[in-house]
């Protein structure tokens, strides 16, 4: 008996729809068992870290803060991986934005606010961009993996950033810290709902979820993302250039890094300093991912994603597990949602074995 995979002529829609949920169901299956097995009241594990940010009113601001640059970055990198243009260093493209608006908030201190704001928030937009311009520029003119030029940017960015806020940008009232001047207060993002953390940062990633749909769904653009990346020679023959869409994809998905680098400066953390890189950049390629890549699915998926963040710190009080746990989890979904991708492309046969030889007439 044989097993043998046959590709399927088109993917089952119910399939892609099934495998994430499943995706974060065997995430939390085998989050009991191994915290089980190392000790560890497994069930209070998961259930603290995917049920109680959603059940706790007062930690739902908390998800929506983490959930909103997941949502931003993760829709930018679904363009690209889209288009086959793998965008690994939106990481430092979050960073690169971050200083960039940071660096016209610090040109702009005497502008009206909202005029100031406005600027940084295109500064970070630009930032990001021109940091993942880079790699776009090295793939189309030297065919360098951008896989490779990106991340290793990330790496870069992280040096500028120690410089400048252990260098030229420290704050000097900031007790020998190393870290920016806390921006001024009409500087940063309103907030939505009195009394809460919730910012403009937030609604602003929600509207771009339905942006992003429509362009997708609706727009030229979107047709030709889909066509580079699902048939490139059919993509040729039509007319679409292949440099052309490295360039476009890997600017939206560093402008959006860089506008989630900035809200997060205005919005959350209103200075930058050396726990400023969260690891937001890579989490959101799991986010693309897990939403498969959909706009709509980006948005549930950085909820889901954020809900891990929170419910990871939740975790860390109650049954006192490790910083990193919440990081884990997201890697066993990314595991599993790749893993399950089998299932969507391809048909399970199982079929007779063959014999080795065929019997001589006679014998």
């Amino acid at each position: 008996m044989q097993i043998r995979l046959e590709k399927r002529l088109a993917p089952s829609k119910l399939m892609q729809v099934i495998t994430p949920i499943a995706s974060v169901l065997l995430t939390m299956a085998l989050g009991v068992v191994i915290f089980d097995a190392i000790g560890i009241d497994g069930q209070r594990a998961v259930v603290d870290i995917f049920l109680t940010p959603l059940l706790a009113s007062y930690k739902w601001q908390d998800v929506a803060v983490k959930a909103a640059p997941l949502i931003i970055i993760g829709l930018g990198l679904s363009v690209g991986n889209r288009a086959n243009v793998w965008n690994i260093g939106a990481e430092g493209q979050y960073i690169a934005g971050a200083l960039a608006g940071a660096g016209v908030g610090m040109a702009t201190t005497g502008m009206i606010g909202w005029l100031s704001i406005c600027l940084m928030i295109i500064g970070g937009i630009l930032g990001g961009g021109a940091w993942a311009a880079v790699p776009a520029l090295l793939k189309t003119r030297f065919k360098v993996n951008e896989i490779l030029s990106s991340l290793m940017l990330t790496y870069v960015a992280l040096q500028l950033l120690s410089y400048l806020i252990g260098g030229p940008w420290k704050d000097p009232n900031g007790r020998n810290f190393p870290q920016t001047a806390p921006l001024m207060p009409d500087q940063t993002l309103p907030i939505i709902f009195p009394g809460t953390t919730i910012h403009l940062g937030v609604a602003i990633a929600v509207a771009l979820a339905f942006v992003f749909w429509l362009v997708m769904a609706r727009s030229v653009f979107g047709f030709q993302v889909r066509v580079v990346g699902s048939a490139p020679q059919a993509a040729r023959y039509g007319g679409f250039s292949t440099n052309r869409m490295v360039w476009l994809a890997m600017l939206i998905g560093g402008g959006m890094a860089g506008l989630a680098g900035v809200l997060e400066l205005t919005g959350a953390l209103k200075s930058i300093n050396l726990g400023f890189p969260s690891g937001y950049g890579f989490t959101a390629i799991i986010v693309s991912f897990l939403g498969r890549l959909h706009p709509i699915g980006v948005l549930i998926a950085g909820i889901v994603l954020a809900v891990t963040y929170v419910g990871g710190q939740v975790a860390q009080t109650t049954v006192h597990i490790p910083n990193s746990t919440a990081g884990i989890f997201q890697a066993m979904m990314l595991f599993f949602i790749l893993a399950s991708d089998i299932l969507v492309r391809y048909r399970v046969r199982i079929v007779g074995s063959r014999p080795s030889a065929v019997p001589a007439a006679g014998e």
